[in-house]
């Protein structure tokens, strides 16, 4: 018999795989998983364009949608043009950043270099309207609850909305929003995340919300036994991203790829220097130049320190994988501390089909722990 959360969406294993690459999307659905496109970078032109994509490689099999609408973002209500919002970066902020180029043997780029504001939720309507000309199957949102327009399209396209969450007082007010998916998401997770292991988080979001939805545990899940784990302790199923970072299909950096396989669990830090708000990402010298309390600089508010830091973190990105060496010192991106189980690349069927021997090894295990 499949887990009810399975018969919900219509997967065979409950494993539901976050990606910004449209091609991990569909072969971990195609797999028999669940596959999430992280969508919050895209302009609704192109997301269309890669949902249709995904739609004619998974053969009707069931994806979803994830979207970043923060509750709370620098110019919220005001309606600001993102040219607007790029004036309220400090001069001060652009001469860091030069100077810490320079540092790394970097010139500065005399281009544009101020990036849209991806993160300020502004475009969330947009790219909403955009994903619901799409048989998606479920929107999950993250940084705070989902505004009402999401949960109301939800409910009127009959698509299921998550939300994550690093705390069991949000998932309380996640449930009394109307949400009917939790990702219960620990500290260990790449991305945004809360200060709570995942450990202890799952089973007190299970409690706080006395089953009125499901919740998937995330956080640090690189392997089936570990997810099997999450299941024993009232799990429906588990929400992973970093895993598919190393994938062969995966977009991810040449040299990033390489600073992920030689990573160790030690190697990633909760940092603001991308986004503006703590999110675990490698260590390097980018975050150690954006951490005050110890002598770096202070990161500015969610969206304005994306929109000064992502077109310098690409430029690296170009750099490093050309043999800068200073560029790849700096170089970095947002990864769990499952990495440092993450050793190899491969196609992303292929992890598929490891967890789900992993975690059937896992249950076996905890059966013959029982007495007879």
């Amino acid at each position: 018999m499949k887990p009810a959360i399975c018969e919900q969406f219509g997967i065979d294993f409950p494993l539901f795989a976050f990606s910004h690459c449209r091609d991990v999307v569909a072969a971990v659905t195609n797999a028999g998983g669940f596959g999430v496109l992280g969508a919050t970078a895209y302009p609704p032109e192109l997301l269309d364009q890669e949902l249709s994509w995904i739609d004619e490689h998974v053969n009707g099999k069931p994806y979803g949608l994830d979207l970043i609408v923060p509750a709370k973002f620098e110019g919220k209500g005001e309606k600001l043009s993102d040219g607007a919002l790029a004036s309220r970066i400090p001069a001060e902020y652009r001469t860091f950043i030069d100077e810490l180029l320079a540092e790394h043997g970097i010139e500065p780029d005399e281009s544009p270099r101020t990036g849209p504001s991806m993160l300020s939720g502004n475009t969330g309507k947009d790219l909403l309207e955009v994903a619901m000309s799409h048989p998606i199957r479920l929107i999950a949102n993250a940084l705070g609850v989902p505004p009402d327009y999401m949960i109301e399209a939800g409910k009127q396209h009959g698509i299921p909305v998550a939300a994550l969450v690093g705390a069991k007082e949000h998932a309380v007010k996640q449930v009394q929003a109307g949400v009917d998916l939790i990702v219960a998401q620990g500290t260990e997770a790449g991305g945004h995340c809360g200060e709570v292991t995942t450990l202890v988080l799952v089973p007190e979001v299970i409690e706080a919300i006395e089953g009125a939805v499901p919740v998937l545990a995330a956080g640090g899940i690189v392997t089936g036994r570990q997810m099997a784990g999450c299941v024993a302790m009232g799990a429906a199923g588990a929400w992973t991203g970093s895993v598919w970072l190393t994938t062969e299909e995966a977009e991810t950096a040449p040299y990033t790829v390489q600073k992920f396989l030689q990573a160790s669990s030690r190697d990633t830090i909760r940092s603001a220097g991308r986004t503006g708000k703590p999110a675990r990402q490698l260590v390097s010298d980018w975050t150690q130049a954006w951490a005050p309390n110890d002598g770096g600089q202070q990161p500015l508010p969610l969206p304005l320190q994306s929109m000064l830091a992502e077109p310098v973190v690409r430029r690296i990105d170009v750099l490093a994988a050309q043999g800068h060496p200073g560029a790849q010192a700096l170089a970095t991106y947002f990864v769990g501390q499952g990495v440092g189980l993450m050793n190899k690349a491969k196609p992303a069927r292929e992890v598929v089909r490891e967890f789900i021997e992993d975690y059937l090894a896992a249950t076996e295990r905890l059966s013959n722990s029982l007495p007879d």
